[in-house]
């Protein structure tokens, strides 16, 4: 019976704690675009070549939250290959024909699964990582990715195996294709990341 009591008791003060915690006045919502960006790799001395993507359609887990969890866990993104913008429209034209057409599906995709914390993170700071499941080729990997949040903005970043994706014949054929400019050396590993703003009302 002692037993029973303590457990009730035990539930009722989670129950509370529960209820203080989301009424801590702490809300967090998205505001503006959702950017993802990439750097790829070139020539033997591996240069890099930064771009990102105008067409990404965002769905976002929920619209405000108490926390960075509930605000992205769950949402997803749509990139449309065939709007990537290298701010050079011949190297574009390229990578649609040459690498993402060469692939399976014409666009990409992408959820975040998890988020984790870095609770050594100084005071004022906040930094941890995250899951994304990739969705390329028709091939699906979870991507570890780290991130960090000043307050306004939020940002992501990570790396891709091409190889991972079964990529290997568009690595080739966009290799064929730019041969002279790369110097015969596209490299299979490439950065990518996402940006976003957070506004960030009565949180500490």
């Amino acid at each position: 019976m002692l037993k029973v009591i303590v457990s009730i008791v035990f539930a009722v003060s989670l129950l509370n704690a529960g209820q203080s915690a989301s009424t801590n006045g702490c809300e967090l919502s998205q505001v503006g675009d959702f950017g993802v960006n990439f750097t790829a790799f070139k020539t033997p001395s591996k240069l890099g070549v930064g771009g990102g993507f105008d067409s990404v359609n965002y769905k976002t887990a929920s619209l405000s939250s108490k926390s960075l969890q509930e605000l992205f866990v769950g949402s997803s993104v749509d990139i449309d290959t065939k709007s990537v913008n290298s701010k050079n429209p011949a190297r574009d034209a390229k990578l649609i024909e040459s690498f993402f057409y060469v692939m399976i599906g014409k666009n990409i995709g992408a959820k975040i699964i998890a988020i984790v914390d870095d609770k050594t993170a100084k005071k004022g700071e906040k930094k941890g990582s995250l899951i994304v499941e990739i969705k390329m080729n028709n091939i699906i990997k979870e991507v570890p990715m780290k991130y960090t949040y000043n307050g306004e903005v939020f940002e992501a970043e990570g790396v891709i195996d091409l190889f991972d994706f079964n990529a290997n014949k568009a690595l080739y054929s966009i290799n064929k294709a730019c041969f002279g400019l790369h110097q015969g050396k596209t490299w299979n590993d490439v950065n990518i990341g996402f940006t976003t703003n957070i506004k960030s009302a009565g949180c500490k």
